[in-house]
């Protein structure tokens, strides 16, 4: 393994090695232009000697009599040599003090003993050597306070990479832990809801399969039955009429099945978005099952947008499904309310428990008992519910209004935006 694989490998250790080598060009720089400063101050004043300004001074003898007073000036020197000041009396005189050169510290018992010579410290601290370590030292600190920084980003990071590779593999229950609410917190979130939609899809369409197998089972073995009790003889009317139903079961089963894909699949073309009309609609269903239809208050017309096939189908499923359960008559009422068109199927059959109400929806479900009533394959409610979906409505189960027996189906439609009419033209005189 080459010493770049670890680094291409690991984002945490190429944005460490990025910030370590951001403060090291920055170090190096300002150093350099450090130097650079120091050098040019130096030229300038080896050309240019600097003349320091005098100052006025008085010397006095032990008993405080003035003996001198004047200006004093200090003369400019070779580093290493002593002081030399120039004093100018009130009187024009001049006068010349000169000191000695310091004695280093440690040297004839000044300073600390056995301390440093200053010759051997000045290199370390001499401008801009001490600036660039003290560069240094920031540096090192702040490449050891941002290591654990960047590599609690990048442990999310790698989490998440792992569910990703785990839900690739085929595990579809993995979630990404949520922690904080950067974009990184913000990606689990997404990863979560889509590995959460894609599980319920799955889980639907394999729970699609197996139940339609079992169902496509029950007619297809009363037909196999049927053709081996007929044993080459004429079937009678009533032997015909039953193997003539249970190809008509086989075939709506069929059909529901394809339908529920097709709505499954959001991609899938199930036919052209149109104005409907749903009290014309609602009329031709009731007509057809002989369920009484109630306007109540709504214009002769209440359209939506959405595909009329569909919409077609679930009313039909309603209706059906009431007329399967009721025992006494059937109301379809259709009315708008809050901008919404709304159409209540009620019946009067046994009704729907509270706690079934949202289950009877699912596919291919039916409550206790009635598996065994004619017709139905568990399908209808749930192709009304995924019609409502796909035209942005709801669809529910609740009690009747008036308080009676049975239970009322509420589907919920947007209404279609009005069309504004162009204004008339006048006609020509």
């Amino acid at each position: 393994m080459s010493l770049s694989t670890p680094f291409s490998r690991r984002l945490y250790l190429r944005i460490w090695l990025a910030v370590v080598g951001g403060i090291a060009v920055l170090t190096l720089t300002v150093g350099w232009a450090w130097r650079i400063a120091e050098e040019q101050k130096e030229k300038a004043q080896t050309t240019q000697p600097f003349v320091p300004p005098s100052r006025e001074m008085a010397l006095r003898d032990p008993a405080g009599n003035l003996v001198l007073r004047g200006s004093a000036t200090r003369q400019p020197t070779e580093p290493g040599e002593g002081a030399e000041f120039h004093i100018e009396s009130e009187s024009g005189q001049i006068f010349t003090l000169q000191m000695a050169p310091r004695t280093p510290r440690g040297e004839h018992g000044g300073g600390r003993p056995g301390g440093p010579n200053q010759s051997d410290a000045a290199f370390w601290t001499r401008p801009p050597f001490g600036f660039l370590w003290l560069l240094g030292i920031v540096g090192l600190a702040v490449a050891v306070g941002v290591y654990p920084i960047i590599r609690r980003l990048t442990l999310r990071l790698e989490a998440l990479q792992r569910s990703v590779q785990k839900f690739g593999e085929g595990d579809l229950s993995v979630r990404v832990p949520e922690h904080g609410q950067d974009e990184v917190a913000d990606l689990a979130r997404q990863f979560n809801a889509a590995a959460e939609r894609v599980e319920t899809l799955v889980k639907s369409h394999k729970s699609l399969l197996a139940n339609a197998s079992h169902e496509l089972r029950s007619p297809l073995t009363r037909i196999r039955m049927g053709m081996e009790l007929m044993s080459g003889q004429q079937p009678s009317p009533a032997f015909r009429a039953e193997i003539l139903r249970n190809i008509a079961e086989l075939d709506q089963l069929v059909d529901e099945i394809l339908l529920a894909s097709r709505l499954d699949a959001h991609e899938a073309d199930v036919g052209t978005v149109e104005r409907v009309d749903l009290v014309g609609l609602a009329a031709e269903e009731c007509a057809r099952i002989d369920a009484d239809l109630d306007v109540g208050a709504s214009p002769d017309s209440l359209e939506v947008l959405g595909v009329a096939k569909l919409l077609r189908r679930a009313l039909r499923n309603l209706l059906e499904n009431a007329r399967r359960y009721s025992t006494g008559e059937i109301t379809l009422v259709v009315h708008r309310r809050q901008g919404r068109a709304e159409v209540h199927v009620c019946d009067h059959g046994p009704g729907v428990p509270a706690a079934q109400r949202e289950r009877i929806f699912e596919p291919f479900y039916r409550l206790p008992g009635a598996s065994e009533r004619a017709g139905g394959v568990g399908l209808g409610l749930a192709l009304v519910r995924s019609i409502a979906g796909r035209h942005k409505g709801t669809v529910h189960c609740a009690d009747r209004p008036d308080g009676a027996s049975g239970a009322c189906f509420v589907l919920a439609l947007p209404l279609a935006p009005t069309v504004p009419t162009a204004p008339s033209t006048p006609a020509p005189l």
